[in-house]
């Protein structure tokens, strides 16, 4: 399988809500993939797997498995832009994930990204 698939699954895995508007849902995935095709198979995938229930425009996330952020989350100085706005950081914060890595994100992203704003 297609690696932006699988770390988009451990993404929505680890979301910290127990719904979110699909919208919402996409904005994460976008940080993987802007490729509609991927975004909907994630999403799909997702859904057989039972990490997720969409019904009328929310998702449910089904997994209870959190981000934890002393283990998670890796902090590294350099020039990177966030993956999610665009910003300019002179410190990127790294998801690790089972299927790879994911950022670089500025502060306040990691937190919207993993759901703990």
């Amino acid at each position: 399988m297609d690696e932006r698939v699988e770390l988009g699954l451990a993404l929505l895995e680890r979301l910290e809500y127990e719904s979110l508007p699909l919208p919402e849902v996409v904005d994460r995935i976008e940080t993987i993939t802007n490729d509609p095709i991927v975004a909907r198979t994630i999403l799909d995938e997702a859904e057989l797997r039972g990490l997720i229930e969409r019904e009328e425009g929310i998702v449910r996330v089904k997994s209870r498995q959190y981000v934890r952020f002393e283990e998670q989350v890796v902090t590294k100085e350099g020039d990177f832009s966030c993956r999610r706005c665009g910003s300019s950081l002179s410190t990127g914060y790294f998801l690790k994930l089972e299927a790879g890595e994911l950022g670089p994100f500025g502060s306040s992203c990691i937190r919207k990204v993993t759901g703990r704003e």
